[in-house]
């Protein structure tokens, strides 16, 4: 049996990667919170207010993110799971402006604290979509 070409390996580990619900949350999340920091950043350096311009960014990627979120990460565009979909992300918008809040008291740079929020915003955000969002029910495949 012949060795495999790097080409080969490199095909078959992408294929390992689009099998990983955690890598492909990776890929969607970056381009999600590319599409809604490039938002936000224009709604502050606009002059528009910290909590609209989180609240623009967010409902401004709500359907894309559904749709990246639902289809490619957890392969389930079910319309049903809209509902805790957008329950789930009002709750994380509230949680990345309390964090905001505080984090101000310590930083000047909008632009800076919301960078430095994108982290964990993006690790609550795949917990909430993996336990209460997308979560399949018991005994289901």
């Amino acid at each position: 049996m012949r060795p495999a070409s790097p080409l080969q390996t490199l095909l078959a580990q992408a294929r390992r990667w689009q099998e990983s619900r955690p890598l492909r949350f990776l890929l969607a999340g970056a381009l999600n919170t590319l599409f809604g920091f490039l938002v936000y950043g224009a709604a502050v350096l606009a002059g528009v207010e910290v909590w609209l311009a989180l609240l623009v960014s967010m409902l401004a990627g709500t359907a894309f993110n559904f749709f990246t979120t639902g289809g490619y990460v957890f392969r389930d565009l079910a319309l049903a799971r809209l509902p805790r979909f957008l329950s789930a992300y009002f709750s994380i918008y509230a949680v990345n402006l309390g964090l905001f809040e505080l984090l101000s008291r310590w930083l000047q740079d909008k632009l800076l604290i919301q960078a430095v929020l994108l982290v964990p915003m993006a690790l609550l955000a795949y917990t909430v979509m993996n336990l209460f969002v997308f979560a399949k029910k018991s005994g289901a495949q």
